[in-house]
């Protein structure tokens, strides 16, 4: 028996002494603020816990070794330092999902009882460990740096005790007001810094089994055989699932339906993705045991892995009978041979980008469970409505007997829109009538959800004497993978988005989605036009090199402005662009080294598709009202973007406000994407509080006259159309955001400081604004530096964390952030979308910067330094 003290009590384990202290915090006590993000590899942090006084990751320590040890939590920290260090982590804008918060305050929480106060690098170089892939560390500094201050200041000032001190500066000030513009608060941030909001692995409910499954071993291969029989003897199994038991559609997709929830017996695999079984038991534990008992007999078949040979007359097919060119997109117009003829100057090469893993701090969890005649999903997917359409034609039951409530997530940046777990826990749990959770480990995520696509980009740019743009030609392939996912419209937005913040008069593009049998690729930040940017942005400071043009004004003269067109053809209005072009101009200029890019992102699905957004606003109580909307709440903001629009069209009182997103609102929605979840549901609110204005006039502002009441809105976009569609004004997207970046580089060619001037239309919320800024350049800089999912032969060459090279606290530079507001004609207050704009130009501004500075040419992600 092992005796420790955990949050200040005594407790007795008798298990395992191999089991670690954060499967005993978790499984055994129900403490969940420690949580799980590298599945033990102790190289994420978000685990991190007090032991004896130092901070330690709980995933990495053995129970054998904690006899007499003390613990802590956050949930046994003074009262008064969790309030202090909760509250500034909302104040600061330090949570974004909140995955990684109840670790790097565990972390800081050593610094408290330092002798003197701290230095910014030391908060740095103290939480290194610690990895956030939201923010980009800065306002998590600054969370830590304003807090310390204030503890310090005190201490400086009364010799009244460390507990007094830490009291005195947990008293902080009201919040900034909540009217749109202010930095108000991000929507449960303290409960969530702390660990006290649940994320779906947090929920425990009675009865519940687990579920775990089982990957093929190939990427191409003929399942032969599945023999369970081993496995369905292990004590604590409850059932084991394959393809047969299915009841519904064995194949998804949320476009194409090529996926299939498992491969069945006689079926190919088409990827290491591809689930060919399932087992519910007891516990976790038991559930991975019987996956290796499960045999599965495969005739292993030659795989096709590169997206070139995929094209090739007589390659491989990926699916049976069907062409490995999934798509291909093109827009044509203007004399291009012409103007190549007569340009003054041409840049030509090919550019690579490479395979990104999200690396989403909480992996895939899910948890169903048997209700009334159905059953309830809780989620962590970007789109509840698109996964009870999903899954109820996989369960081959009527939508409205599936009931899937959204739980705010640890992180998605796309990966996180196709079905992952979810479809598997509804499946076994209304087979058992039984709840089921089924949870992903890393290594397991990282081979299941799509990663942003490689991209391989033959791109030709021509401009005059003078340093005029007169002509693009490219030609482009994507590897989409084995599954079609959102593949489709990413290659789009290459095409869409190939002539980058300027305008050209003659265009040849074209891109081909291509099947493979690597992992999928689909939804990431950015969606497609980071990868062209990259190309385009580098070809002009080549044209530049060539011409002797001013990098600067080259980009200014050929800059979008109001009545310019895209690509697409598309007359653009509010377009701020050559406003962010001078807001870098003197700091660009004055560098000895610096790179410069500019980005144009859409907002909006656009393409053809619907926009829109459903709200509904019930008046529970004169204390309460819920805001029903159906977007995923993932770290952007959207709920506190909810808040705030009705606090600014009616006055009412935020703190009465609650977020709900669940299907039983009736309020279809589709997938949180493309940046447009703040302008369509903002547009929606301020629609329903038009009638809200109304009512509360007439009950001359009473609240309590308005309870048992609900009001709707509703924005629709229904006027865009696809990239080369006929028609004299062409409009692709409802809105697009557009931004500068200046990446700075010292004398030794380490990056000094990052400048990003983005045209945000209205700035919502000026903290959060800041804080997607700063983290989408932290993953931009990743993009560019370190970051690449390698795989050889179909197969992941790492299935680590820690192989992923996502910069941690003392790679980041400097951000700083400008702000320009150009009211866009449609967008609430005229915002536009911001999620992911943010890393649009920065691998490209990388990319020049060491172009500046040794004068060689980069064309390939991650970049050759």
């Amino acid at each position: 028996m092992i005796t420790l003290s955990i949050n200040g009590k005594q407790v007795s384990y008798r298990g395992n002494g191999d089991v670690s202290l954060l499967h005993f915090l978790r499984n055994d006590l129900s403490i969940t603020s420690p949580k799980d993000g590298c599945s033990g590899e102790g190289s994420c942090g978000a685990c991190t816990v007090e032991i004896n006084g130092l901070a330690k990751l709980a995933c990495r320590t053995k129970m054998e070794g904690l006899s007499g040890a003390e613990v802590t939590t956050t949930e046994g920290m003074p009262s008064e330092l969790r309030l202090l260090l909760g509250s500034m982590f909302a104040e600061k804008g330090a949570v974004q999902c909140g995955f990684c918060s109840p670790g790097f305050i565990m972390r800081a929480k050593k610094l408290f009882a330092s002798a003197t106060m701290p230095s910014r690098d030391d908060i740095i170089r103290h939480i290194n460990p610690n990895i956030c892939r939201c923010t980009g560390y800065i306002k998590i500094v600054d969370a830590i740096e304003v807090s310390l201050k204030s503890f310090f200041d005190e201490k400086n000032h009364k010799d009244t005790g460390p507990e007094a001190s830490v009291k005195d500066a947990g008293e902080q000030p009201a919040s900034p007001s909540a009217t749109i513009g202010n930095a108000y608060p991000k929507y449960q941030a303290v409960d969530t810094a702390l660990g006290n909001r649940p994320f779906v692995d947090d929920m425990f409910v009675e009865r519940m089994h687990f579920g775990a499954l089982k990957f093929s071993e190939h990427p191409r291969a003929l399942v032969k055989k599945i023999d369970d029989s081993e496995a369905k003897q292990l004590p604590g199994v409850v059932r084991v699932f394959t393809a047969t038991d299915i009841p519904g559609a064995q194949v998804t997709g949320l476009i194409v339906q090529d996926w299939p929830l498992m491969i069945a017996e006689g079926q190919h695999t088409n990827c290491i993705g591809d689930v060919v079984a399932g087992v519910v038991a007891v516990t976790e534990e038991t559930a991975r045991k019987a996956l290796d008992l499960i045999r599965v007999e495969y005739e292993v078949l030659e795989a096709v892995t590169d997206m070139h040979a995929a094209v090739k007359p007589g390659s491989i097919n990926v699916h049976a009978g069907k062409s490995n060119i999934l798509e291909t997109c093109s827009i044509r117009f203007g004399d291009v041979e012409d103007a190549f003829k007569q340009a003054a100057f041409t840049s030509s090469s090919v550019y690579t980008t490479q395979r990104i893993e999200h690396a989403f701090l909480e992996t895939e969890c899910a948890l169903a469970l048997p209700e009334e005649q159905g059953l309830r999903l809780y989620s962590q997917g970007q789109g509840v409505y698109v996964d009870r359409k999903l899954i109820a034609h996989i369960l081959a039951i009527d939508e409205d007997r599936l009931k899937v409530t959204q739980v705010q997530n640890g992180g998605g940046f796309g990966g996180k829109e196709d079905l992952s777990v979810q479809g598997h826990a509804c499946l076994f749990s209304y087979l058992l009538n039984l709840p089921v959770k089924v949870k992903l480990t890393r290594q397991e995520s990282m081979r299941m959800h799509p990663k942003r696509h490689p991209v391989w980009m033959d791109m030709h740019l021509a401009c005059d004497a003078g340093g005029k743009l007169t002509a693009i030609r490219l030609n482009a392939i994507g590897d989409t993978g084995a599954y079609a996912s959102v593949g489709t419209k990413v290659m789009e937005r290459v095409v869409g988005h190939a002539t980058g913040a300027y305008t050209l008069p003659s265009v040849d593009i074209q891109a081909h989605t291509v099947y493979t049998n690597n992992i999928p690729s689909g939804a990431m930040r950015g969606f497609g036009v980071p990868q062209v940017v990259f190309a385009l942005e580098s070809c002009i400071d080549d044209l530049c090199r060539q011409g002797g043009f001013d990098r600067w004004e080259f980009r200014y003269n050929n800059a979008l402005e109001d009545g310019a067109a895209t690509a697409t053809g598309q007359k653009l209005e509010g377009v701020g662009l050559k406003k962010t072009l001078l807001a870098v101009k003197e700091d660009f200029r004055k560098a000895r080294h610096a790179g410069i890019a500019c980005g144009i992102k859409n907002t909006g699905v656009g393409n053809g598709m619907i926009d829109d957004s459903e709200v509904k606003i019930e008046f529970v109580s004169e204390k309460k009202i819920i805001i029903h909307h159906g977007w995923t709440e993932m770290g952007q903001g959207i709920h506190t973007m909810a808040i705030q629009c009705l606090h600014e069209e009616t006055g009412i009182e935020p703190s009465i406000m609650e977020v709900n997103v669940s299907t039983e609102s009736g309020i279809p929605t589709g997938m949180t994407t493309s940046s447009r979840a703040t302008a369509l549901l903002g547009n929606a609110i301020i629609d329903a509080a038009k009638r809200i204005n109304e009512e509360l006039e007439r009950a001359g502002g009473s609240l309590k006259e308005l309870t048992g009441r609900t009001f709707k809105g509703k924005y629709l976009c229904n006027w865009t159309c696809k990239p080369g569609a006929e028609t004299d004004d062409p409009k692709i997207h409802f809105a697009y955001g557009y931004a500068t970046q200046v990446v700075i580089l010292d004398d030794e060619g380490n990056i000094s400081k990052v400048i990003a001037a983005h045209d945000a239309g209205k700035i919502m919320n000026r903290m959060l604004f800041e804080g997607q800024i700063e983290g989408a350049v932290h993953m931009g800089l990743g993009y560019a530096l370190s970051e690449n999912l390698s795989m050889k032969d179909g197969q992941l060459l790492t299935s680590k964390f820690k192989d992923l090279g996502i910069l941690r606290a003392k790679q980041m530079p400097p951000v700083e952030v400008i702000g320009i507001e150009e009211t866009d004609p449609y967008g609430p207050y005229g915002a536009k979308g911001i999620g992911e704009i943010g890393m649009v130009p920065t691998a490209a501004a990388v990319a020049n910067a060491y172009y500046a500075f040794d004068g060689k040419k980069r064309c390939n992600l991650p970049l050759d330094l």
